[in-house]
């Protein structure tokens, strides 16, 4: 049996890697040695109890007001023994975080080959968002495997003088875990918990996600206030919010939000439950890069709010970038409450980051390289 150590430390990494946690678990020749940095604590532990997981490896590193450097210098200390006592065979890692990249440079310190799973994002903007965009660029040059989620992936990598016989394109396995959690949904088999907890919401609503580093300050109030004005305009809409713990964001939401009576703002959610709000939604306005990938699968319109997005094959249909201004939010909004055939535009489309099958290749592939390489 082969080891592949799988390192993650966050709650959207622990979603795209479940599906590939499942796969090597499954395989006669593979086992998956899992590692978290636990950069984020409560939220990651919600989405591994969901998925089922168990860590071999907790290194348990989130501190209060951690900053970048500390962070980065605990996961290179930490993690580097245990790469050094179980030696695998190759090491996965996924995405943009700071556990993404300096969980590649321990291992690559090491000489292990590294698989990068959701590799070629790219903004080309190193200050936006910040610091995913120097994480992935970086993780890159440290790559044997990347693991593209689209066509449009691969010929940024190609652009950047990646070898193509290293370059695969697999899907994202985003959609993998999101189309198990809607299955669960429309067969009725979710946990009490989302049952108990999608019955509060009556009425119908836009479902808001708001965190990024990048818009903190008068880009994420200008967010705030033209969610105040939506609210306003539209008394029979709810807006839920699941409002970030960071104080960045719960300090102008709580001040600027609280006050609307149809702005519901709850705490995080884990994926289940998130899932759910997605799934019953009438649209989502959010920074993320991940819910920009799900509800197309959905069938919901997405307006993103940030200037630039990596994730740009959906622009030609149901992700529309609306960035912080104010009225452009407002504008946009407005068009997909009141204009029936822009709507449908925007949620009938084919989701074009992947068909639920990406963990399969991903696990196919690093069986079949690491075969080659022993003989």
């Amino acid at each position: 049996m082969k080891k592949v150590m799988v390192i993650f430390g966050t709650r959207p990494e622990v979603i795209k890697m479940a599906p590939v946690i499942k796969a090597l678990e499954q395989h006669s020749e593979l086992q998956p040695v899992v590692c978290i940095t636990a950069q984020h604590r409560q939220m990651l532990d919600q989405a591994m109890k969901l998925f089922e997981i168990e860590a071999e490896i907790d290194l348990d590193l989130m501190q209060p007001d951690q900053n970048l450097a500390n962070l980065s210098a605990r996961i290179m200390q930490k993690i580097t023994p245990h790469l050094e006592q179980i030696s695998p065979a190759a090491v996965l890692v996924q995405g943009d975080t700071t556990s993404t990249l300096f969980g590649a440079i321990a291992s690559f310190y090491q000489g292990i080959p590294i698989g990068h799973i959701e590799a070629g994002l790219r903004t080309g903007d190193m200050h936006s968002p910040f610091p995913e965009e120097m994480n992935r660029v970086l993780t890159t040059r440290l790559t044997r495997w990347h693991f593209a989620p689209t066509q449009h992936n691969r010929r940024t990598l190609l652009a950047e003088h990646v070898n193509d016989s290293q370059i695969y394109v697999t899907g994202n396995t985003i959609i993998d875990a999101l189309l198990l959690i809607r299955d669960r949904l429309e067969k009725g088999t979710c946990s009490t918990e989302t049952s108990v907890f999608m019955n509060q919401f009556k009425r119908p609503y836009i479902l808001v996600t708001g965190h990024r580093r990048e818009s903190f300050g008068p880009g994420f109030e200008s967010i705030c206030h033209a969610l105040g004005s939506l609210a306003n305009s539209h008394p029979d809409i709810d807006i839920i919010y699941p409002v970030h713990l960071n104080p960045n964001v719960q300090n102008p939401v709580n001040r600027i939000l609280k006050k609307h009576h149809n702005i519901k703002l709850i705490p995080p959610q884990g994926y289940e439950n998130f899932v759910a709000l997605m799934n019953s939604s009438l649209f989502i306005l959010t920074d993320s890069g991940g819910v920009q990938e799900e509800a197309p699968s959905l069938g919901k319109p997405v307006l993103v709010m940030r200037q630039k997005t990596e994730r740009i094959e959906g622009l030609s249909g149901g992700v529309k970038l609306v960035g912080t201004d104010h009225e452009m939010i407002l504008n946009e909004c407005e068009c997909l409450l009141c204009e029936d055939d822009h709507y449908n535009l925007m949620s009938k489309l084919t989701n074009p980051y992947g068909d639920g099958h990406a963990a399969a290749r991903i696990t196919d592939i690093l069986h079949r390289s690491l075969n080659l390489s022993s003989h």
